[in-house]
Formats: C-alpha cells, sequence, structure tokens
C-alpha cells in the first residue's frame, strides 16, 4: 500500500529579474510596483492576498500537510508574512535557506533536511497549477511529473507560445514513464503541433538529490533541476510516471502577467 505523501517544497529564491524590469502596458498599484521592484513574484499582492496564499490554498486542498519555502537569506518579509500577518492553520511551514541563487536542482538540494527518506512534490513559486496534478501526483509510488499539452497551456492560460517553446518536451514510452526531457529548440515541432511540456510540477523520491550533486552547470551558469531528471534517469534508473493534463499554468513571471492571473484568481477561495 502507498503511503500518501503530505510532504511539498517551493522554489520561492530566484531573484525576479523579469518581474523588477518596468513594463508600461503593466498596470500596477504602488504597492505591487513595490513588490516588483523587490522581485518578490510569490508575494505579489492579487485581490489583497499575496500570490504564495492561493498556491499554499490549493495544496492544503490536494492533501498536503507539510511545505518548506526555499527562501534567499534576504527574504524575511516571506517569514513575516505566515509567521505573523497570516498564520496557516491547515499547513506547517518550514524553510531552507538557498545562499546563492545557484539554480532549482541547487534550490532542490537545500531542501534535503526536509523531505528526508520521503517523496516530496516540488513546485515554482510562480506558478499556479491545477489542484489536480497535485492530487495526481500524491500517491504516486515512486518519482513523477505533471505534464501539460501544448496547445492547452497557450489557449487557456497566459504563457504565449514564444514562452512555452522554451520549456523542455517530455517524451513517454508506451506504459507512460518519461523516456527524456527534449531541449528547447532540439524538437521539430510545427506551430499545430501538440506536446507534453514540463512545467516544473514533480514528484520525487530522495533519489534526486544524488542527481543534483552530480550535474554540472548549465551554460548560464545555473544547476537546473531539468538536467538533474535527465541524469536521474538516464544514469540512476529513477522513473518518472507521466501525468498528462490539458489545463492552464498561470505564470506570475512579469509584471505583465498581474492583471491577467489577478483576473483569473478571482473569487478563489484561499485558506492556508
Amino acid at each position: 500500500m502507498v503511503t500518501l505523501t503530505s510532504k511539498a517544497v517551493i522554489l520561492a529564491r530566484g531573484l525576479g529579474t523579469r518581474m523588477r524590469r518596468k513594463d508600461r502596458g503593466a498596470e500596477l498599484d504602488r504597492h505591487q510596483a513595490n513588490v516588483a521592484s523587490a522581485g518578490l513574484k510569490a508575494m505579489m499582492p492579487l485581490g489583497g492576498r499575496p500570490f504564495l496564499d492561493y498556491v499554499l490554498s490549493s495544496l492544503a486542498d490536494a492533501g498536503y500537510l507539510d511545505v518548506c519555502l526555499v527562501i534567499g537569506p534576504d527574504r524575511e518579509v516571506v517569514r513575516d508574512h505566515f509567521e505573523r500577518d497570516s498564520k496557516p492553520r491547515r499547513l506547517r511551514i518550514s524553510y531552507a535557506i538557498q545562499d546563492k541563487p545557484l539554480g532549482t536542482a541547487d534550490a532542490v538540494l537545500a531542501a534535503e533536511h526536509f523531505a528526508g527518506e520521503d517523496r516530496f512534490l516540488v513546485i515554482n513559486s510562480d506558478n499556479y497549477y491545477p489542484v489536480e496534478a497535485y492530487r495526481g501526483l500524491r500517491p504516486m509510488e515512486g518519482a513523477g511529473i505533471a505534464a501539460f499539452w501544448r496547445k492547452a497551456l497557450v489557449t487557456e492560460g497566459n504563457l504565449t507560445a514564444e514562452r512555452v517553446a522554451s520549456f523542455p518536451i517530455v517524451e513517454t514510452d508506451p506504459q507512460g514513464y518519461a523516456t527524456r526531457l527534449v531541449e528547447p529548440g532540439d524538437a521539430s515541432l510545427g506551430p499545430d503541433d501538440d506536446a507534453l511540456i514540463s512545467m516544473n510540477c514533480w514528484m520525487f523520491t530522495p533519489t534526486i538529490f544524488a542527481a543534483c550533486r552530480a550535474i554540472a552547470p548549465s551554460a548560464s551558469g545555473e544547476l537546473e533541476i531539468q538536467a538533474a531528471v535527465r541524469h536521474a534517469i538516464a544514469t540512476l534508473g529513477e522513473r518518472f510516471r507521466v501525468l498528462p493534463f490539458r489545463a492552464a499554468v498561470l505564470d506570475l513571471t512579469s509584471r505583465g502577467d498581474v492583471a491577467f492571473v489577478t483576473e483569473r484568481l478571482a473569487g478563489t477561495r484561499v485558506q492556508l
């Protein structure tokens, strides 16, 4: 019998470089503009609540109880919000410090003590995934990935085709396991072709930590979780069950995303 994991890790260490950039077409209030200038995407106020509140509420809805926020050493505003301003009742929140922004694989390593020997969910802090993805990954026996059909990401959410083209394509075998993540630019997809896309929504086993330690930095100098997954599949024999979803993933990368995401989340029940 599979034990349902209760653990989730949210990668919230990013510098928010694109969010910091001024966008003349984006209408932000003063509070939102200040948060954007600080690069605090996860704390962007939407409808009176930080974006991260919506993410955490959906995790609680899916049955996760223990959440580790991977943050930088200068992100006390995140701690203050959950320890003073909005104390969760449905979740237990802990923190892992990623001292330097060395990439997503390094961020996952920061949460190793939290994960222990358990399986654990990993997601981005600037994406709002469907709760069905969290629920589907939770009962898996081993590792897994929620993959999203390319066309739905573009037509049902706020991701452009150009933005989606920068994410890896997930190739699967007949049994529904990932065989590889195709690097952006290596796939020959036409404008009308569909494909499963990795949006960094994972169920990991402790094997991922060995993979994160084994990889080299990318061309941009970062230790990327996609590279660690490739290493886990090709070298360590880890099998990732693929759960396909034809649904949107809301993306809060830049100031221009704020209005759309605010509208889509309007009326969403938030209960931490």
